[in-house]
């Protein structure tokens, strides 16, 4: 059983709150730093809130994506997977998942040309994770590394699974969670996109049930690398979406701040709270 398929079927024991159109209003925050050893950013990151038209079907997206490759090389292929995605998901036809599908496999297929034309570039990939909010719905899909996670109550929910060597032992039972978190092969990624023609992602067939109170954390492994989900779990429900943001660098950069590091939160508000209902989503631009 896959972990989208087990999450559902505990989903599905505990009691479901009454789905209320536009019950829902979503604040959201990316930010990325540099980090204290890196001469670049190779991390990207962007929001993209719907409008006109595609309001109702497209609503929220929020992506995350963390290049690897030569100097310069793994900027673009973050760059790139952020801006196609963006691009093809707003324009896809079908369900806000089958418009990811679409989005992840055309911005694979583009940093592949770019990386084939373009010698400095060979070899160049980047994870990537997208979290798109429609309605009281969440769509995500994902490669890589880089995570997402949600909080709902006092609980933290990775919800994506890293595709790496060290994860694939794990569920081989060769390595405990425990072992994994600290093994210095940790980061040896198993899919990315932009390295091979073909590329399978992680996608959910279907939504999850967005309730008042979540809130969901995106995150490059220079975040996950160095601070544990129960300390995620205690900033995010400790402030604003975007002051978790900067605790949650800050406290990766205090650690060492090994990589670059970049975070985004969005917050579920309800809207019978007149106070949330003013807040408006924040995109911030990830510096380069």
């Amino acid at each position: 059983m896959s972990w989208f398929a087990k999450w559902r079927k505990k989903e599905d024991m505990e009691p479901q709150p009454v789905r209320v159109p536009l019950l829902h209003q979503p604040e959201a925050v990316l930010l990325s730093d540099q980090g204290c050893h890196r001469s670049n950013n190779q991390d990207s990151g962007k929001i993209v809130q719907a409008t006109n038209g595609n309001a109702m079907t497209r609503g929220l997206l929020v992506i995350v994506a963390d290049g690897m490759g030569g100097h310069k090389a793994g900027e673009v292929a973050s760059q790139t997977a952020v801006s196609v995605i963006a691009e093809v998901y707003q324009s896809a036809k079908g369900t806000p998942g089958e418009a990811l599908e679409k989005a992840f496999q055309q911005a694979n297929r583009d940093i592949l040309q770019q990386a084939t034309r373009n010698a400095d570039m060979a070899g160049m990939g980047t994870t990537c994770t997208a979290l798109a909010i429609v309605g009281h719905e969440a769509w995500a899909a994902h490669v890589g590394d880089s995570r997402l996670y949600l909080v709902r109550g006092e609980s933290i929910y990775q919800l994506s699974e890293d595709h790496t060597a060290i994860q694939d032992m794990v569920r081989q039972g060769l390595l405990s969670a425990e072992e994994a978190e600290h093994h210095e092969d940790r980061n040896v990624l198993l899919r990315a996109m932009g390295t091979k023609p073909e590329m399978t992602i992680m996608r959910w067939p279907q939504p999850m049930d967005v309730r008042e109170g979540d809130a969901f954390l995106l995150c490059s492994d220079g975040l996950h690398d160095l601070v544990s989900d129960a300390e995620m779990l205690s900033v995010v429900r400790g402030g604003s979406p975007g002051e978790a943001c900067r605790k949650l660098i800050q406290m990766a950069k205090d650690r060492g701040g090994y990589d670059n590091i970049t975070v985004a939160t969005v917050a579920i508000y309800s809207m019978k709270d007149e106070a949330a209902a003013l807040k408006e989503t924040r995109a911030v631009e990830v510096p380069q």
